[in-house]
């Protein structure tokens, strides 16, 4: 028997947007995954399914080398409403550095990622709602995480370059 996917009614769109909720609050990023692909399947511009389909994508972040954050990326910049392109990029940014850091990646290599996520949060933050906070709770939670750890302020030495440390040069006679 070979299976097939099956389409979903638009109608029963809304059901799916809940269930989808469901599965992300019960830790199950798989399911609600499936669930959004399903409804994008229907109507491919569904904002909210596209949200929502990156943020499951983001749920599964283990900080490896197959983590999907080209895709992600790629769903958070269709979001039509600005405010919601940075503030989930920004999320993703985020996720990503906290999924490489429990995964054992030094602090100071993910410096670039959490300045990414506070770029992204303080432009969600110029763009947000009357009312909304959200943006300046997820650049409080990055600035608390990089004032928790030392080894997030990790600078280079700098040391001053010595002539033996230059290529040599090559002079040519006319």
């Amino acid at each position: 028997m070979q299976a097939q996917l099956k389409s979903i009614s638009k109608a029963g769109i809304a059901e799916a947007v809940a269930k989808v909720e469901l599965y992300r609050y019960l830790n199950e990023p798989e399911e609600a995954e499936s669930i959004c692909r399903d409804i994008l399947a229907v109507d491919s511009e569904h904002q909210l399914a596209r949200r929502m389909l990156g943020l499951a994508i983001t749920d599964q972040f283990t900080g490896s080398a197959s983590d999907r954050y080209a895709e992600a990326t790629e769903l958070f910049a269709s979001l039509r409403d600005a405010y919601e392109r940075n503030y989930y990029t920004g999320l993703l940014h985020e996720r990503r550095a906290k999924a490489q850091l429990r995964n054992g990646c030094s602090a100071h290599i993910l410096l670039p990622l959490l300045e990414q996520a506070l770029n992204c949060f303080a432009e969600a933050e110029k763009l947000r709602p009357a009312g909304n906070d959200d943006s300046i709770l997820r650049w409080n939670r990055c600035v608390r995480l990089l004032q928790s750890r030392p080894d997030f302020h990790w600078e280079r030495e700098h040391l001053p370059i010595a002539d033996e440390d230059s290529p040599p040069v090559i002079t040519r006679r006319a």
